[in-house]
């Protein structure tokens, strides 16, 4: 195997969180290899299971002195030249904006009106990855490509938890959920920060774009608000004929 001289990672795509280097097996580097690592990055060393040395943005000519972790590994000597195996994680760090989010299935809740109701709700957030060692440990494993698509799901399930969890305990009437969206989400967000933090991730936003009944809900609603016509219009009469 060749040894890589120069590790980087140049042309990331807007979908793309991790890229693994080699994107197979490990890779043959050298003390004087060089690491390249762009805006919007970090570079994590690998081996052996484990997140090693990490590096944030700039260009970088390895040494025993900036790879202190993965030198005490695999021992390697003060100014030594001999090819060491490892893997590198390149991570994008910018901040993902286009992520969505919904209930798979209807969630049921106690509403204080109408009692159990049934919603879905969907909305979108965005996410960063604020600990690339810890997120590599956690979340990639050892794929040589991870996007976005690859951790949607797992992230969407965190978020319905939380979401379903706050809006439960929070006792609002399905009549007030449209005026509090921006109080929802905001809730939802803290209670799931926590969920991303120990992962890697700050969610840096979350939004409820729509909140919607099922059709049982709905009739329920319907049925509601012709009870209420009904004892308005009893109310009307009686006023009229007092």
């Amino acid at each position: 195997m060749a040894i890589l001289d120069v590790i980087e990672w140049p042309d990331a795509l807007a979908r793309d969180i991790v890229q693994r280097v080699p994107a197979r097996g490990s890779g043959e580097f050298r003390i004087g290899s060089q690491l390249v690592v762009r805006e919007h990055q970090a570079a994590v060393f690998f081996r052996d299971g484990k997140a090693l040395d990490t590096f944030g943005p700039g260009r970088y000519t390895l040494t025993t002195a900036n790879i202190p972790l993965l030198t005490e590994l695999i021992s390697i000597p003060f100014g030594g030249k001999s090819p060491f195996r490892a893997e590198v994680y390149f991570v994008n760090t910018r901040t993902f904006t286009e992520m969505k989010w919904g209930t798979p299935e209807p969630i049921a809740l106690r509403d204080k009106d109408l009692g159990m109701v049934r919603l879905r709700a969907f909305g979108n957030y965005a996410m960063q990855v604020v600990d690339p060692q810890l997120f590599v440990n956690k979340i990639v494993g050892a794929r040589g490509l991870y996007q976005t698509s690859d951790i949607q799901d797992f992230l969407r399930g965190i978020i319905v938890s939380r979401f379903t969890d706050f809006l439960g305990e929070a006792g609002v009437s399905l009549f007030d959920l449209p005026r509090m969206y921006d109080e929802i989400g905001a809730g939802a967000r803290a209670r799931a920060s926590d969920d991303f933090k120990a992962l890697g991730i700050e969610l840096k936003a979350f939004y409820v774009q729509s909140i919607n009944t099922t059709e049982e809900t709905q009739k329920a609603i319907d049925e509601r608000a012709a009870m209420g016509a009904i004892g308005d219009m009893q109310r009307y009469v009686q006023f009229k004929t007092a």
